[in-house]
């Protein structure tokens, strides 16, 4: 089957002049069209599953429900998952965790994970989440791991389409200044943690709030597989932004926000068009993982399909992202290169990281990052 990139790399971009993309509307055409499928196959998988139908007992009643249930997933809207952290252990003690929502945004929500009953002072630490198509759960497993060490916050980003266009644009600059008014609501002292796609944004933050002698600028950045330059190490994904001028991107999948969401009309880049591309990079694993689902269900194995449900239902649960804020983020990033060259500009002033002399800096790389290669998040301490 042809990925997804090689089919954008082979398109023609002689394309006539469309303002947007109706793939938006087509999607939702085909969702509501597999609707009575969907149904027939949630009916399937709870009957032959009943311990009062005697055919659940047998190998032909096992593998109808588990085809059932695989058809069932498959037609599915996966709504926004839950961070769902009730309690964590610190210094041998259990600690009950509560969600608060710090800041209210149109486009963010500053989420806290308050300690209850805890009078130990903890270094802060505001976790940037990706705005990338997957919703800031997807770091789940890093607010969990930071918890008994820091005074945790996240930004929790909000799907584009659930934001009505009352509420106004939302660019690379607004993603700026989110950041930087959380670092400042949070005081001084603030340690930042960007993982992926924030990573720009947030060094242009620090930059900006350095210059300017802010005593609120963070006392340290981590950046985690973060396209600072990618230049270095090309991968798949940052070739194909390169090799296609912005227009093209903008004809082919911006698309506008359907009339049954309360951001109709609103022009963005869809979730399901992200998750496409991600699942089609590693299609054979994402095949093998729904076969081996099969067969766990068939086998009774319900640890296994389990763990399978808890991994898709959190990576199939995805978000649009405005159009402004996707198209400004492949020119400046993928095609300008623009932090790398000393290009990159924040209202209207030269985003210059060598003016950061208060903030520690920390860059972590994966190996077989196929997104962000080895030596683009590094490039970080060259400026």
């Amino acid at each position: 089957m042809q990925s997804l990139f090689e089919h954008f790399k082979n398109a023609s971009t002689n394309l006539p002049a469309l303002e947007n993309s109706p793939i938006y509307t087509l999607h939702e055409m085909q969702h509501a069209a597999m609707s009575p499928m969907q149904m027939l196959a949630t009916a399937g998988k709870h009957w032959f599953h009943s311990p009062l139908n005697p055919l659940s007992y047998t190998p032909f009643g096992r593998q109808v429900a588990a085809a059932s249930e695989l058809v069932e997933r498959m037609t599915r809207r996966y709504t926004k998952p839950t961070f769902g952290i009730e309690e964590i252990i610190v210094d041998y003690n259990r600690v009950q965790i509560e969600e608060e929502i710090i800041s209210e945004q149109p486009f963010c929500n500053l989420l806290h994970f308050k300690k209850r009953d805890f009078r130990k002072k903890q270094p802060k630490l505001l976790i940037v989440a990706p705005m990338s198509g997957h919703f800031a759960t997807l770091l789940r497993g890093t607010v969990w791991d930071m918890l008994p060490h820091a005074d945790v916050y996240i930004t929790d980003w909000q799907d584009a389409r659930d934001v009505p266009l009352s509420d106004g644009n939302f660019d690379l600059g607004n993603y700026i200044d989110y950041v930087i008014n959380y670092v400042s609501d949070l005081g001084p002292g603030v340690h930042l943690m960007a993982v992926c796609q924030p990573s720009v944004p947030v060094m242009a933050a620090a930059s900006v709030m350095n210059a300017a002698g802010d005593e609120n600028a963070p006392r340290s950045m981590t950046l985690i597989g973060g396209p600072i330059d990618t230049r270095e190490a090309p991968t798949q994904v940052n070739l194909l932004a390169k090799d296609k001028p912005i227009e093209w991107f903008e004809q082919n999948v911006i698309s506008r926000v359907p009339f049954n969401y309360p951001g109709a009309m609103r022009r963005v880049y869809p979730g399901f068009l992200q998750l496409t591309g991600f699942m089609q990079m590693n299609l054979d694993r994402h095949i093998d993982a729904h076969v081996k689902l099969f067969q766990h269900l068939v086998d009774g194995d319900g640890e296994s399909a389990a763990a399978h449900r808890k991994f898709y239902n959190e990576y199939l649960s995805v978000m649009d992202i405005t159009a402004e804020f996707y198209l400004q983020t492949v020119v400046e990033v993928f095609q300008k290169h623009s932090l790398p060259k000393g290009e990159f500009k924040y209202r209207g002033k030269t985003v210059r990281p060598s003016q950061i002399t208060e903030t520690a800096l920390l860059t972590l790389e994966g190996e077989l990052d196929d997104i962000c290669g080895v030596g683009q998040t590094y490039a970080a301490h060259k400026l």
